[in-house]
């Protein structure tokens, strides 16, 4: 009997549990400040009923009956006081599509990645070796030396010089020529050469090579004009023939290659061609007295050393040479 009352002690206070855990006042959130109220999704369950079910309704524990009810947004931040930014609290303007594609659109696309030197508003120096490629009879070999400033990244303006006085040399074959088979080929020594250049770079690449080292090299090509110092070697008369250099009006156009090693140094090779008109040794000798010299037809006539004609002359030359870029470092315009 004692235990029979026990379990009907302890269903009791497991009914009656619930109800007085509901009678008791929420207790409010740390800092004295109540709990904002927690609102049911619109049209789902538990939503808000109107005020006149309220009417209706008991009112809750600790509230006195009749009393208004707290403000449901009592304690609510709003979020466009914290984040301004916020998508939500930003005026978007209405864009009207159609009126947008009708707009052109002047976007610059990068197709490929960025180039591993940028040139412009960079100078460049370029010292090179020359050698003849075209002269069977006569080499114009010497040193050169090449500085550009790069107004865009592709386009450059500068001045080039070579000097050739002491470095020219007689074939093998034209020295052989003239001693077995009497016969003389007029020749020009060069001493030196300035030009007014414009480079233009349409190609940039990369290749690999020893294994997975990656070069980068761009390819130009170039021209100008300027001025050519040459003299002919007295070859037919050289008892009385003595030359001076003569000034003479000279173009050019080459094409090149630079494989760069750093942002700043390359390796560099160029074929060019010097065009000009050259003034040779004439073939026939004046067969007059030596006196006086200004005689027409006299050999020491400097007006009778000369062909009547001038000669369309093509210089063509390999350059070996380096390139350095300064300053050596850049930043780029455009981030990656």
């Amino acid at each position: 009997m004692i235990q029979a009352c026990r379990w009907l002690l302890l269903a009791a206070a497991l009914v009656l549990l619930p109800q007085a855990a509901y009678t008791q006042k929420k207790k409010p959130p740390r800092g004295g400040e109540a709990a904002p109220p927690v609102t049911a999704p619109a049209g789902g369950a538990g939503a808000p009923v109107s005020a006149d079910a309220d009417a209706d309704q008991p009112a809750p524990a600790g509230q006195t009956p009749g009393a208004p009810a707290a403000d449901a947004n009592a304690g609510v931040v709003d979020i466009c006081q914290i984040t301004p930014d916020a998508p939500q609290c930003v005026n978007v303007k209405e864009v009207n599509l159609g009126e947008e594609a009708k707009k052109p659109v002047r976007a610059e696309i990068y197709a490929v990645e960025q180039q591993y030197v940028m040139k412009a508003g960079r100078f460049e120096i370029q010292p090179y070796w020359e050698f003849t490629l075209n002269d069977q009879f006569v080499s114009h070999n010497g040193p050169g030396l090449a500085l550009n400033y790069y107004i865009t990244q592709v386009l450059a303006i500068g001045v080039n010089g070579n000097f050739y006085e002491g470095l020219n040399e007689d074939s093998d074959f034209n020295f052989q020529n003239r001693r077995s088979a009497r016969i003389a080929v007029p020749l020009n020594q060069y001493q030196a050469a300035g030009d007014l250049n414009f480079t233009y770079v349409p190609m940039y690449g990369k290749f690999a090579g020893f294994g997975d080292f990656i070069f980068n090299y761009d390819a130009y090509i170039d021209g100008g004009g300027g001025v050519i110092r040459t003299r002919p070697e007295a070859i037919i008369d050289p008892n009385n023939r003595k030359f001076d250099w003569n000034n003479l009006i000279n173009f050019d156009v080459g094409i090149g290659l630079r494989v760069f090693f750093s942002r700043w140094l390359a390796a560099g090779l160029e074929v060019r061609d010097m065009i000009f008109f050259d003034k040779l040794e004439s073939l026939t000798v004046a067969t007059g007295p030596t006196t006086p010299a200004t005689a027409a037809n006299s050999p020491l006539n400097p007006n009778t050393w000369y062909d009547n004609n001038t000669h369309f002359t093509n210089n063509v030359q390999l350059q070996v040479g380096i390139s350095v870029f300064l300053p050596t470092s850049f930043d780029y315009r455009l981030p990656k």
